[in-house]
Order: structure tokens, then C-alpha cells, then sequence
């Protein structure tokens, strides 16, 4: 199995009236590309804000770590992710 994200687009009316496109990631595990992207295909948030597929990304290797996927049994059909909110703005450039 494969770690794929999958960069999704969409418009929604209730926004601007829909004038500008908005993004979400999506992670999935998939055997191969073409299955990563039926999965996110059949997701009801895809569906419900009628998304399209941006990009796919096959992700192998972060930072020299390699991504070795687990399967657990006691995590069936579940995503977890862990948020963490945190904002930095890019530091301000000081004039004298």
C-alpha cells in the first residue's frame, strides 16, 4: 500500500458566490494511483461540494524518512490526524 495526498478543488456559492476556488488535502492509501483516485472520487465531501483533483502525489520519503504504512485492525476505516493550530506570519522587515 501507497500514502497518496490528494490536492482537491472546488467552488462553493455560499463563498464570494463562488467566484474564487477553494482547496482542501485529502490523504489516502491506495495499491496504485488510479486507486487513490477513485477512493477520493467516492467521498460524500467530494461529491457534496462537486471537487475536482488539482494534483496526486505519491508520497514515498519525507525529510530521509521513509513512509512504511502499518495496517491495524483496530483502526478500521478510520483517518486520524492530529491538528495543530498555529499561525507564524513572516517576520517584518525593520527600516532605520
Amino acid at each position: 500500500m501507497k500514502l497518496y495526498l490528494v490536492h482537491c478543488g472546488f467552488y462553493d456559492s455560499e463563498v464570494c458566490d463562488g467566484l474564487y476556488e477553494g482547496h482542501v488535502n485529502y490523504f489516502v492509501v491506495a495499491k496504485l494511483f488510479e486507486e487513490a483516485k477513485a477512493n477520493i472520487k467516492e467521498l460524500f465531501e467530494f461529491k457534496n461540494k462537486k471537487m475536482h483533483i488539482d494534483g496526486l502525489q505519491e508520497i514515498r520519503c519525507v525529510n530521509g524518512h521513509k513512509i512504511n504504512l502499518v495496517y491495524d485492525v483496530t483502526s478500521i476505516g478510520e483517518t486520524q490526524i492530529i491538528n495543530y493550530k498555529h499561525r507564524e506570519l513572516a517576520h517584518k522587515e525593520i527600516k532605520e
